[in-house]
């Protein structure tokens, strides 16, 4: 399996990490997923099946802390297909935390009986399988996702998605006006995913369920292409 790091990488090496990825995989349902990957950096976003993925944690540590539910919405840049949606709630590798029991609401009781991600990894990577995932914070979903498969199989599973909050970044932390405003003494623009889609007009969710948050991602997305980019844009160009 490469072990090359590829944030931040030209666009093109995600299609050559994917085929590696897809002839390397030991484990089937790896290799399916890897293989499903058809998705070329020149790709126009209007002509390309995205799949908006949240998870909710324990923490923000994979090392210490365990996913406890997934949630993936797929969607085009004209049509969210909410009836697709899929939830899984998962039991943790590592005990709750209470501070992350307040925020999600997903207690013991709620997760009682709840399977391993091994049970249900099928499922995910087929949900995701063929479409460029986007998630609001990729150190967050693809962080959680690569160790909790690499803990259980041995094998990594990382993979391009576009973040909306790095979209909101370029514009809001990374560009001119916002180096000049902080350079002012400027407070810094919040790009956290309730207040970025608040700058669209999009209505307000209950945050941190993984479903809703997907919905929420995906809207976003829609925004910010509308705003910003559009329906033509090469998908390599917001891909990391």
């Amino acid at each position: 399996m490469p072990a090359k790091t590829l944030s931040g990488a030209p666009p093109t090496e995600w299609v050559e990490y994917m085929a590696q990825c897809a002839a390397a995989a030991r484990d089937p349902r790896l290799q399916r997923f890897f293989a499903a990957w058809e998705l070329l950096p020149t790709q126009p976003l209007a002509d390309t099946p995205l799949v908006a993925l949240d998870i909710e944690t324990t923490g923000l540590d994979p090392r210490r802390h365990s996913i406890v539910s997934i949630g993936v919405v797929p969607f085009t840049l004209d049509r969210i297909q909410f009836s697709q949606r899929r939830h899984w709630l998962l039991k943790p590798r590592f005990q709750l935390q209470e501070k992350s029991v307040t925020l999600h609401r997903i207690t013991h009781s709620v997760l009682h009986g709840a399977p391993d991600l091994t049970v249900v990894l099928e499922e995910v990577l087929a949900s995701m399988a063929g479409r460029l995932p986007v998630v609001h914070y990729r150190n967050i979903e693809r962080a959680f996702l690569e160790s909790a498969v690499q803990f259980r199989l041995g094998e990594g599973l990382r993979f391009p998605v576009i973040d909306t909050m790095e979209l909101e970044a370029r514009v809001y932390r990374q560009s001119r006006t916002a180096r000049l405003r902080r350079w002012l003494g400027g407070k810094p623009v919040s790009i956290r995913l309730h207040e970025s889609r608040s700058r669209y007009g999009l209505p307000v969710y209950q945050p941190h369920h993984a479903v809703i948050d997907a919905l929420a991602t995906a809207e976003l997305l829609q925004a910010q292409v509308a705003a910003r980019f559009g329906p033509q844009t090469p998908i390599g160009e917001l891909w990391g």
